[in-house]
């Protein structure tokens, strides 16, 4: 805009004007603490005020982490959408619980300070100031006393002891719920009790009692039934970082996300947690909660869950001290009616048994060659060839070794195991397609009924028995792929049990029948759920509030030590070593401490101060993501994580269970509504719902579920551009030649590029940075942009040329209120046409569905549209321009506080009452009715709404093109007054 412009229109509604008006009312808001929702107890109680408020809502975005990089546009999709809905529902009178806190332990500010020597501390730190002033640019309307981070020692005090709760908690499957179920977490006091009792029997192999027991053998015991306990586990251990990596931090190529190092499986000692006793909880309770089909459903799948059986294989030891002796192969099938199928078996390369299966001499007699493996130089013995494999299969993930196609690798051990039905020696082999982490680690291959079993045994020449087909004349058809569908039991049978002529379900019952009376195995559920590995090789995490003796028993830090916080370290970085040194083990940082490592502490059990060793390991970032939620509710609380009453009121039961729950479901309470993106579905929401429970089963929250309402968001994606090499150059820097046939190319340095639609991101360098928009726009623009770009739940390409139109919207909507020139009001006290004032009462009707429904583009596009009817007037109505700006409010509250205001009204626009629609003043006067002649649109007409059905078939037959199209007459006329007549010619 030229100045001579700006000089004729000083009051225009200008991204100057804008960024004005918005740091003006940010400032004002923060003032008034306008958004601070009151608690009914604890520190910030006001019980009264709470009574004056109409219905409690809770509404919370995912925890965002501080990135060094600050906010790209994409990240406040979510945040404006859970705002829109906050501000909406404060103005209908709700007390509003709406917070944003920092999920700021993380692997980028360690990895950070070891680069740099620089504190993560400090760097997580300034990457906090820089997304609070970018947030608070937004307009955001967090209650800001409530903000909090993951590494405010306050904060982590309470992870640690929540982490102590589940540590000193036990699973009784026989404890019956409030609910009428069985199973809950109980203190481990109260199974010490029926220790001590009798009640229970500690399970000791030679039967000792409770009391008979040394200290160390009782805190053996109880480490078994523990919640949180240690285990030798099989984890992503990579050399080259020195740390355990997650499953999320290795590539599908099984190296590390960060440094493409190779990651191997090694079996470590590490913390894990229990969740498997929650399995069954974690997936039926799905249903009570109102939540995205598709999310339930990965969920679902994640855990896994799957009825068949297990079952006992014979097999020799082969080797060390136990050589000859029997051993027992168990595996987990979800067909045990195949059993007499069973022509070879697979353990995954890290199962237990593999090094006692592998005969120290050569291979044995029946060796097909192709079992010995590929490579002439590893295959001379057993050993040699076992051990190559094993080597080559740590270094891929579980999901390469899930998806590497139909090219089955594999390796005999050397042993045969014996068939229980059929009596016959099958080969045993170790391949990476079957994984430690499902089952038992190890399968009975039916390759005439499995499609993996079948590419296997026909790489390795292996015997396939058919023992179902579709009919049982089918019993000597021959097998060309594997048979997987439903039919009869064929070819099993033995001198003690037939299944032969039995449907697959039949089969089932009396083999696992057969099983459980004859020793070898039973019927069970299995899950592919795993207990949570919760152990970091890392500095920046919280440290885990647990300390073991001289005897390696695990104790817990007293509460009054509380929190136990990180000390200061030589070198951030743990101990690395050669990247393919896959026999080294970890050494965390905190290691490096001995001062903080080794303690003198007397835990006043009488036994005096004693030595001890603190953990080394620290948690990792879920820690601190599993139960935020709770703390929003009362962050000052220095007495409890969350006052008793405070959780009651924002988090307790419905009276109505969600709709669509089965009949009977008890509404789980939880967070009202939680915005996130998808990519967090699984593991996050897995997580914190575990951790609820224990919690809700120990009697520290009255909820059932964290969350009762998840609406999971699109994403913004724009285009992004790869280079020869493939990767990603920074798209700002791209530039764009048009040829003579208008088709684009695109060049980078130079350099042609090609372009592809991304997730807008660090990553695919393709970000754009909030604070261009609000420079560029002001930030109501940009909210509204961001809202009126599709549905919440899509992904949509970001266009920078449509948030014009954005800005065109709010700059006629201002004009319609303050004159341009002068900067008076322009509104008058004039009441609008019938036509108007229906318009007026629709729009609120819609928009405020839409706004329930979370349909912010169409809530925009009806504003729009009453706008536009506002500004065809000379004069607008004050009754029209005010509801447009109370309905405006919750997508532009800047602009909206400030016209608000310039229309008179004080207190601002956060509590006004939203306007309600008065169906009585909706006349429709006319409506649309649309003609169709043989099912197609040829016209239309403008009828009265109340127009009986014979004299609008006499109206639309008498119309010009009707009567065009009708030249030798009409079969039939379908009337659905008033919007439709369908007109059949003869």
């Amino acid at each position: 805009m030229s100045d001579s412009t700006h000089d004729e229109t000083p009051f225009r509604y200008t991204p100057a004007l804008a960024q004005q008006v918005e740091l003006a009312w940010q400032d004002r808001w923060e003032q008034e603490q306008t958004f601070a929702a009151p608690n009914p107890a604890g520190p910030w109680a006001e019980p009264d005020k709470v009574a004056q408020l109409g219905r409690k809502l809770v509404v919370l975005d995912m925890f965002p982490y501080p990135s060094g990089a600050g906010l790209h546009v994409g990240h406040p999709l979510g945040y404006i959408a859970s705002d829109v809905y906050s501000r909406y529902h404060r103005m209908l009178g709700k007390n509003v619980l709406h917070a944003l806190g920092y999920d700021a332990f993380g692997l980028p500010a360690e990895q950070y300070a070891v680069q740099t020597g620089q504190h993560p501390r400090k760097t997580t730190e300034e990457n906090m100031v820089t997304m609070r002033r970018q947030l608070r640019r937004l307009g955001l309307g967090f209650d800001d006393r409530r903000t909090f981070a993951t590494i405010d020692e306050d904060y982590y005090r309470w992870t640690q002891w929540i982490f102590l709760k589940i540590w000193d908690s036990w699973y009784d499957v026989d404890a019956v719920r409030d609910d009428g179920g069985r199973g809950r977490a109980r203190p481990i006091a109260e199974l010490v009790a029926e220790l001590e009792s009798g009640q229970r029997s500690p399970g000791t192999p030679d039967g000792r009692s409770w009391a008979e027991l040394s200290s160390v053998e009782r805190a053996r015991v109880l480490e078994r039934h523990r919640l949180v306990y240690r285990s030798e586990a099989p984890v992503n251990w990579c050399p080259g970082l020195g740390t355990v990596l997650s499953n999320e931090e290795v590539t599908n190529d099984g190296r590390s996300e960060r440094g493409n190092y190779p990651v191997f499986k090694r079996n470590l000692a590490q913390w894990m947690m229990r969740i498997t006793a929650y399995a069954d909880r974690l997936a039926d309770d799905l249903d009570g909660v109102d939540w995205p089909e598709n999310v339930k459903r990965l969920q679902r799948n994640w855990i896994g869950r799957s009825q068949g059986a297990r079952i006992t294989f014979p097999v020799t030891v082969a080797t060390g001290e136990r050589a000859g002796e029997q051993e027992g192969i168990e595996v987990f099938t979800t067909r045990p009616d195949t059993v007499f199928g069973a022509t070879f078996m697979v353990l995954a390369p890290e199962h237990p048994l593999v090094d006692a299966l592998v005969p120290d001499g050569g291979w044995p007699e029946g060796t097909h060659d192709a079992w010995t493996g590929a490579d002439n130089a590893t295959r001379s013995t057993p050993k040699d060839a076992v051990a190559a494999y094993r080597r080559a299969a740590s270094r891929k993930s579980d999901v390469e070794r899930q998806t590497e196609g139909k090219d089955k690798t594999g390796v005999f051990t050397g042993s045969f195991a014996t068939n229980p039905l059929t009596g016959e020696a099958i080969p045993v082999f170790v391949a990476d397609y079957v994984l430690m982490g499902y089952g038992t680690g190890a399968i009975m291959a039916v390759p005439a009924h499995d499609e993996r079993d079948f590419d296997y045994a026909t790489a390795f020449s292996i015997p396939v028995r058919r023992v179902v087909a579709p009919t049982a004349e089918g019993a000597g058809d021959p097998v060309t792929e594997a048979f997987t569908a439903s039919g009869v039991a064929v070819n099993s049978a033995n001198d003690e049990v037939s299944l032969d002529g039995l449907t697959v379900d039949e089969a089932k019952e009396r083999i696992i029948a057969w099983l459980d009376g004859a020793g070898i195995g039973h019927g069970t559920v299995n899950y592919r759920l795993r207990d949570w590995l919760f152990s970091r090789q890392r500095y920046w995490g919280e440290p885990f509030p647990v300390m073991f003796d001289d005897d390696g028993i695990a104790h817990a830090v007293p509460e009054s030590q509380l929190p136990l916080t990180l000390p200061d370290v030589p070198d951030y970085s743990p101990k690395t070593f050669d990247p393919d040194d896959a026999t080294s083990s970890p050494e965390p940082p905190l290691s490096r401490v001995p001062e903080w490592v080794n303690v003198e502490v007397d835990l006043g059990d009488g036994r005096g101060v004693r030595h001890f060793r603190r953990e080394t390991n620290t948690m990792p970032n879920w820690a601190g993501s599993c139960w935020y939620y709770l703390r929003y509710l009362d962050p000052a609380n220095h007495d409890a994580f969350v006052d008793p009453e405070n959780e009651r009121y924002w988090l307790g039961r419905h009276e109505d269970a969600v709709a669509g729950a089965p009949a009977g479901t008890v509404d789980p309470g939880g967070v009202d509504l939680y915005i996130g993106g998808v990519e967090h579905a699984v593991l996050h929401l897995l997580y914190a719902r575990f951790w609820h429970k224990v919690l809700h089963d120990l009697g520290l929250v009255s909820s059932e579920e964290p969350f009762r309402t998840y609406f999971s968001q699109g994403y913004i994606q724009a285009h992004a551009y790869t280079d020869a090499r493939g990767q990603y150059v920074p798209a700002a820097e791209v530039e764009e030649q048009v040829g003579d046939d208008a088709a684009s190319t695109y060049t980078w340095q130079g350099d042609p590029v090609t372009r592809e639609y991304g997730k807008i991101g660090k990553s695919l360098k393709n970000s754009v940075s909030p604070d261009e928009m609000y420079d560029a726009y002001g930030a109501d623009t940009f909210r509204v942009y961001e809202m009126s770009m599709g549905p919440l739940e899509l992904s949509k390409p970001w266009e920078i040329r449509a948030v014009v139109g954005s800005q065109r919207f709010l700059q006629r909507l201002w004009r319609n209120v303050v004159d341009e020139r002068t900067g008076e009001v322009r509104v008058a006290d004039e009441t609008p046409d019938q036509a108007l004032t229906t318009q007026l009462h629709q729009t609120i009707a819609g928009v405020r569905e839409d706004y329930e429904g979370l349909r912010f583009n169409t809530a925009l596009a009806k504003l729009i549209e009453l706008n536009n009817a506002v500004t065809k007037l000379d004069v607008p109505p004050r009754e029209v321009v005010e509801a447009l700006v109370l309905m405006l409010a919750p997508v532009a509250p800047h602009v909206a506080e400030e016209m608000w205001q310039r229309l008179g009204h004080e207190g601002g626009i956060s509590r006004a009452a939203f306007p309600v629609s008065d169906p009585s003043r909706i006349v429709l006067e006319q409506v649309t009715c649309v003609v169709q002649i043989k099912g197609k649109v040829r016209d239309r007409v403008e009828v009265a709404p109340d127009i009986g059905e014979d004299e609008l078939r006499e109206l639309v037959l008498a119309r010009e093109k009707v009567v065009a199209a009708t030249p030798d007459g009409v079969r039939t006329v379908i009337v659905r007054a008033p919007r439709l007549v369908n007109v059949v010619p003869a």
